[in-house]
């Protein structure tokens, strides 16, 4: 339940998902106040006449804070606080406060005080422009020297908390490797916040990653393997939960969370999450800025289309949702599933590994008569027995996966195997 109260400044009436930000931190919203304006005003966001409206508002209610729906320069933050005399916080300050509420593991709470301390710079350094022109220091408090010398602490805390940063990449990277090297197939689960990605973890895998009703309640990424399919036995995969989009963010506080896009990066297939109980208005636009995320990698991994929590909609509403999506997937591959009830998730798994690249089928030859037995101890996993041709030198046909091939080939030449490759 909402214990604090905050009213809402924007130039445009959109502003629900900003009352729902705001919502899932525990404020109440008060009031919005709307000034229509093609740009901000340069010293306070909005104009002198809003800003009166709003002073007048404030002598009768107890409003704990003001969010700007909008991204402030630190002299438009100074201003407002100063006239209104209350905390003022804008779109990118919630979303970090957000985020540091959510954090949970030591990686994601590097990285979301990273990116508080470069959110802070600015701000502080027009604090010590501020106090050096005699002003008062407003709601950070503290004169110029205390002002410099936290400016200089931030420095610092960066510095450090890169090098730390650095070395839990170094790890990750290493398990990443041992995965690759192991034939393991990776697929990410990516969209826009709270779109259900951790719950279709917990359908695929089998396991019970915490699943909250709430934004951004996954800051880090996790990494389950798939249950068992028949598939399974040559092409492993791994899937991974990541870190939900947002619309507007700015490129610094994107590549805060760098671990979640290098693991969207280096997938086979992408499976994009769209939350399909929302309107069609705020399907397309998360939809958008999901896909304008991920086609902005280096390299574009497949991508198929989810449209989840789909047992909230008649099939009707299925129907008319699929076809006006058209204009914003085109003709990527699409379903409507639900982790809730199973509806249509075997059916995913099958186009998951329909987009992975086709088994590699390999002819070995052995010096001797051989039976099934001894030919799959020798084998061994990764590596799928077709059929066997028993004559003066036994022949078996086998399948692996394309990451493996190499790697098998190797290791059975070197036990003295001759062995190539051939069609099914």
């Amino acid at each position: 339940m909402a214990d604090k109260t905050a009213l809402i400044i924007s130039l445009h009436d959109d502003c629900s998902e900003l009352a729902h930000l705001a919502s899932s931190l525990g404020y109440a919203v008060d009031r919005i106040f709307v000034q229509p304006r093609l740009h901000p005003d340069a010293a306070r966001y909005i104009g002198p006449g809003k800003i009166a409206e709003i002073k007048e508002h404030l002598a009768d209610h107890d409003v704990e804070c003001a969010i700007v729906n909008g991204e402030l320069r630190p002299s438009q933050w100074y201003n407002l606080e100063r006239d209104l005399q209350i905390r003022v916080y804008d779109r990118l300050r919630l979303i970090l406060d957000i985020f540091a509420d959510r954090a949970q593991r030591k990686e994601a709470r590097l990285q979301v005080k990273l990116a508080s301390l470069r959110y802070e710079r600015p701000y502080i350094r027009e604090l010590i422009h501020r106090t050096k022109t005699g002003e008062h220091p407003g709601f950070l408090a503290g004169g110029e020297y205390q002002v410099a010398s936290y400016y200089e602490r931030i420095k610092k805390q960066m510095k450090n908390i890169k090098a730390e940063l650095t070395k839990i990449e170094e790890e990750r990277k290493a398990r990443r490797q041992h995965r690759l090297h192991t034939g393991f197939y990776l697929v990410s689960l990516v969209g826009y916040t709270n779109a259900g990605k951790s719950c279709l973890l917990n359908q695929l895998t089998d396991e019970t990653v915490k699943v909250d009703d709430q934004l951004f309640s996954t800051l880090s990424t996790t990494t389950r393997r798939l249950q068992q399919t028949d598939h399974d036995g040559i092409m492993p995969l791994l899937v991974t939960d990541t870190v939900g989009f947002i619309q507007d963010l700015p490129h610094w506080m994107v590549d805060a969370f760098h671990s979640t896009l290098e693991e969207i990066d280096l997938s086979d297939v992408i499976v994009l999450l769209v939350d399909a109980s929302d309107d069609i208005e705020d399907m397309q636009r998360k939809a958008l800025t999901s896909l304008q995320e991920v086609t902005s990698m280096h390299h574009t991994p497949s991508i198929v289309i989810g449209f989840s929590k789909s047992d909230l909609l008649t099939p009707e509403e299925r129907a008319s949702k699929r076809e006006k999506m058209r204009r914003v997937i085109g003709d990527r591959p699409s379903l409507f599933l639900s982790a809730r009830t199973g509806h249509n998730i075997d059916r995913l798994i099958d186009m998951l590994y329909a987009m992975l690249p086709e088994k590699i089928y390999m002819e070995i030859t052995f010096p001797c008569a051989m039976n099934e037995e001894s030919v799959a101890a020798v084998l061994r996993e990764s590596v799928e027995l077709i059929r066997m041709e028993n004559s003066e030198k036994d022949k078996a046909y086998v399948c692996c996966s394309d990451r493996m091939k190499e790697s098998i080939k190797g290791r059975l030449e070197k036990q003295g195997l001759q062995v190539r490759f051939c069609r099914e």
